[in-house]
């Protein structure tokens, strides 16, 4: 099974092409170009290096979020439209879930933490065990200490991934923490491919119409334009 992966959750992007087990080709890129001018031709270059097709994938598959609001918004855009012409499968994969797979060498905790501003991140917590990755809860946004105090519970080795890691690793207590290595502390589309693969072995396919991107909460124009709202309504 051939799958074509996309991550464009953050500033870097990455496509991957992965097939039956094996990384067949990856690129990643981190310019500070927009996602919107990379992204397309990213992919095109993987398909032509490799030999092969957009009608030759399988499944393809995205990092949906959270992140960015506009970089998911591109990343799944993309994939929903090759897709949908083609009448492939899609699969979601959640960015922080994707980042634990870039642990699985280890037997750890891995704690997926996503920079979102004001002391929070986009946080969620794996266990990893003989390879395989199990999640602890569910995606949220929360505060650096709220996490704190919950990591707390843990007597295991706690890995932090992703671009808040290091936030959350200058407030910790940093003998029950570590911070992963720069090459596998960011998403990949390897990785997401992976996890793309578990979730099509457990059924967890959709179709390109019910692809959509997660984003855990407001965007910051919709909160001002709410706190615009509810103060002009006070003044009323």
């Amino acid at each position: 099974m051939l799958i074509l992966s996309v991550d464009s959750s953050a500033s870097p992007a990455s496509v991957c092409l992965y097939e039956d087990g094996k990384t067949v080709a990856d690129y990643y890129l981190n310019t500070g170009f927009t996602h919107s001018r990379t992204l397309m031709a990213m992919i095109e270059s993987v398909l032509k290096i490799s030999d092969k097709k957009p009608g030759d994938i399988d499944v393809y598959a995205v990092n949906n979020g959270p992140g960015s609001f506009t970089g998911v918004r591109i990343g799944v855009s993309a994939v929903k439209g090759m897709a949908f012409a083609l009448d492939k499968p899609c699969i979601a994969v959640s960015t922080l879930e994707s980042m634990a797979y870039n642990c699985l060498c280890n037997d750890c905790i891995v704690c997926a933490c996503m920079d979102a501003r004001r002391n929070q991140v986009y946080n969620a917590l794996f266990r990893v065990e003989n390879d395989k990755v199990i999640r602890i809860c569910d995606d949220r946004a929360i505060s650096v200490d709220e996490l704190l105090n919950g990591l707390s519970e843990y007597n295991e080795k706690i890995i932090l991934v992703g671009d808040g890691a290091q936030l959350v690793y200058d407030s910790a207590e940093q003998s029950k923490v570590i911070l992963a290595a720069p090459n596998i502390r960011y998403q990949r589309a390897s990785s997401t491919a992976i996890a793309a693969l578990d979730k099509y072995n457990r059924g967890e396919v959709l179709s390109p119409a019910a692809l959509m991107p997660t984003y855990l909460r407001l965007s910051q124009a919709e909160r001002e334009r709410n706190a615009k709202a509810m103060q002009k309504g006070s003044e009323l």
